[in-house]
Formats: C-alpha cells, structure tokens, sequence
C-alpha cells in the first residue's frame, strides 16, 4: 500500500522551535537585569498582546492598548525580573511608575535596534494551562534606578499610538 498521507509532526517542532526562540528573549532581559544593566547602545523594543492570559496591567494602561503594545527597554526601567514563564518591569506612562508583567508565550516581536536583532513570534491563541502557570512575582526591594530614558508607546493625550517596527526589518 502506498502511503498517500502527509505526514504529521507528532513532535510539534514548530512550537518547540518558538519556545526555544523565546528563550533567547529571557536571556537578553536577565542580562538588562544584571546591575550594569544592558551593554553599550543595546535597547529593546518588545511587543507583546495586552489580552493575552498571565499578562497584567494597570486597567486604564490596558484599555489604552487592547490588543497590542509595544514597550522599549532602554535606561529608565525598574525592578526588571526575567522568571522562567514571564518577566516583570516598572516603567513610566506619562510620568506615573507603572508595573508590568507579561508571559513570554504573549511576546509577538522582540528587537534590539542597536545590532538589527528581530525575533518575530506566531500570535497562535495562547493555551490556558499557561495563564495558570504565570504567577506575578512580588515587586522586588528597589534598586539603584538605571540612568536613562524609557521610551513606551504612550504620550499624554489618550490617543494609542501605532509603532510600526517595518523600517527596522532586514530587506
């Protein structure tokens, strides 16, 4: 008999493959952790989705984003805790400290501008079982704050801002 079928991929390689991907994102933000913070020019600009399980906000932050936001990690970020299933900053929107906590299986885009770094992520539905493993870590003790400037996409008016991160995509 010949086997007409395709063959299934019983190993979800792809999913392994993103999860491992993802990996590379808790790494660079454990280094930005350490206490001399991130190296030389290196910034982020990580987008993640605001309704995605585990990821919490302030509500008004939220309802300013509701499907998408996009934050960059620069100089002025506090208590940055990379755990193993999400990461936690303090970051200021309009002049106001602002806790997050976003899973990594929310992240859809991950760029370090300074050296033409991009991870792109499937925005395929996130399952429940992660919503359940994501704990939010309690804030740590405060830290020397790093000299810098906290770029977010937000403004002082309450219209969202859309940062399109195309003109930083190799061609």
């Amino acid at each position: 008999m010949a086997q007409d079928e395709t063959p299934q991929d019983l190993m979800h390689y792809e999913a392994m493959a993103q999860d491992a991907l993802r990996g590379v994102v808790r790494s660079a933000l454990r280094r930005a952790a350490e206490p001399d913070g991130l190296p030389a020019a290196h910034h982020f600009y990580i987008t993640f989705k605001t309704e995605a399980p585990g990821v919490s906000a302030p509500p008004d932050l939220l309802g300013k984003y509701p499907d998408e936001m996009t934050i960059v990690l620069q100089h002025q970020y506090k208590d940055l805790a990379p755990g193993e299933t999400f990461f936690t900053v303090t970051l200021k929107f309009g002049g106001q400290p602002r806790r997050l906590s976003v899973p990594y299986a929310a992240v859809t885009r991950f760029y370090d501008p300074s050296v033409q770094f991009l991870l792109q992520f499937e925005t395929a539905p996130i399952e429940e079982e992660t919503a359940e493993e994501v704990t939010p870590l309690p804030a740590p003790k405060p830290t020397k704050a790093k000299k810098s400037l906290v770029k977010a996409v937000d403004s002082e008016d309450d219209t969202p801002k859309v940062v399109s991160l195309d003109q930083f995509r190799k061609k």
